[in-house]
């Protein structure tokens, strides 16, 4: 295999085995196993300069996993860098990345909490954005969304809709719009149409 983009080296060299790359749109995409998430992102700041940690979250892949994503930088020249891995529905849990990237503690708890991921070794997987006592990760494809009850209205919706027979809404002729009862093949055979205001 070859170098991607601007890695160094081949991307299972740099951030090991099974470890693979891609570059689009000017991003580096390298994609990398599990039991290698550490030791990646040790390599891309150790090895590749990416010393700016960005963010970190999660997408639901239905049938896959949750795809853990790091965006990571290099500041002088500017390089990015996604580091992925896949993580299974059945034990979603990576190792925590604090002791790499301390910034990443905040992602990983908005990460766990939204996805529920679990980061081995976070200093504190405390609730960060939902309310206590909330139940589920709202950002999973499986998380039924709340219903909104169907409720009957407890007031009318049209004046005269109610049970106590209140006066009706006229129904009143469009501006520019002859009465038929005026005008037209009907002229003379309806009720007259109340007068306008």
């Amino acid at each position: 295999m070859t170098a991607v983009g601007w890695l160094p080296a081949d991307a299972e060299e740099l951030f090991g085995p099974d470890a693979t790359a891609e570059e689009s749109y000017g991003v580096l995409t390298v994609d990398v196993p599990p039991d290698s998430w550490i030791p990646a992102l040790e390599a891309a700041r150790d090895r590749l300069g990416c010393t700016f940690f960005d963010w970190l979250s999660a997408v639901d892949e239905p049938g896959t996993g949750f795809r853990v994503t790091a965006h990571v930088a290099a500041l002088a020249p500017v390089r990015r860098l996604l580091l992925r891995t896949t993580v299974p529905h059945e034990a979603p849990a990576l190792p925590s990345a604090v002791r790499v990237y301390a910034g990443a503690a905040w992602h990983e708890r908005e990460t766990h909490e939204m996805f529920g991921v679990d980061f081995t070794g976070h200093p504190a997987l405390d609730p960060l954005l939902l309310p206590d006592g909330f139940e589920g990760h709202p950002l999973r494809k499986d998380f039924v969304l709340a219903a909104r009850v169907a409720k009957a209205w407890p007031g009318a919706k049209e004046p005269g809709e109610s049970e106590h027979g209140g006066p009706k809404r006229r129904q009143m002729l469009p501006p520019g719009v002859p009465d038929p009862n005026e005008w037209g093949p009907l002229k003379g055979q309806l009720p007259p149409a109340p007068a306008r205001p």
